[in-house]
C-alpha cells in the first residue's frame, strides 16, 4: 500500500510494494499518458514528475513513492498549453507522439530548475528515445518554451493536435451488416 499525491489528488494504491510506479498510474488511475516503452528505464517513455524531479516510473516501486506529489502528463495541463505542449506544436517536434508525454515531462521538469538551459543542458536532461529523430528541432522548442515560460515569447496556442476529450468518448453507431 503506498499513499501519494497524484495529479493534485490524493491516491491510496493497494498493490504489492514493488510494483512500478508506471503500473500504478496507467492501472490504477487509468492514467495512460506515460507509456511503456523498454521496461528497463532506458527509452524514457514513462517518464513522470516525482517531488520536482524527472522520473523513469517503469523503475520506481510504489514503496518508495510514499507521501511523493507525482505529476503526469495528464496533470501537467488538462487544456495542453503548457509552455512545452505549445513549443512542441509550434515547432513542429511531434512526429508518432509515442515518446511525447515522456519528452514532455522531462523538459517541463528542466524548465523548473533552469529557466535559461542550453544546448548542453538539454542534452543531459532529456535523453529520452525518440525513433523518430526529432531532436534538431527539440532543442529549440525546449528554448522556445523556456522563453514563453519566462514571459520573453509568446507561443500562440492554435489548433492543438488530438481529438477533444469530449469527442473522444462518444457513441459510435454500431455497423451493419450487408
Amino acid at each position: 500500500m503506498a499513499r501519494l499525491t497524484v495529479n493534485n489528488e490524493p491516491v491510496e494504491y493497494l498493490m504489492v510494494a514493488d510494483t512500478p510506479l508506471l503500473w500504478a498510474l496507467r492501472d490504477g488511475s487509468n492514467l495512460t499518458g506515460a507509456k511503456y516503452g523498454c521496461g528497463a528505464g532506458s527509452c524514457g517513455a514513462c517518464t513522470v514528475d516525482v517531488d520536482g524531479r524527472a522520473v523513469r516510473s517503469c523503475q520506481l516501486p510504489l514503496s518508495r513513492c510514499e507521501g511523493a506529489f507525482v505529476t503526469t502528463i495528464e496533470g501537467l495541463s488538462r487544456e495542453r498549453d503548457h509552455p512545452v505542449q505549445l513549443a512542441l506544436v509550434a515547432e513542429n517536434v511531434v512526429q508518432c507522439g509515442f515518446c511525447i508525454p515522456g519528452i514532455v515531462m522531462a523538459a517541463a521538469a528542466l524548465l523548473k530548475r533552469n529557466a535559461m538551459p542550453g544546448e548542453a543542458e538539454i542534452a543531459a536532461a532529456i535523453t529520452n528515445i525518440c525513433p523518430c529523430g526529432i531532436y534538431p528541432r527539440l532543442v529549440e522548442a525546449i528554448q522556445r518554451a523556456a522563453r514563453a515560460q519566462r514571459g520573453d515569447e509568446l507561443i500562440p496556442a492554435g489548433a492543438q493536435p488530438g481529438i477533444d476529450p469530449a469527442e473522444a468518448a462518444r457513441a459510435v453507431p454500431a455497423l451493419t451488416s450487408r
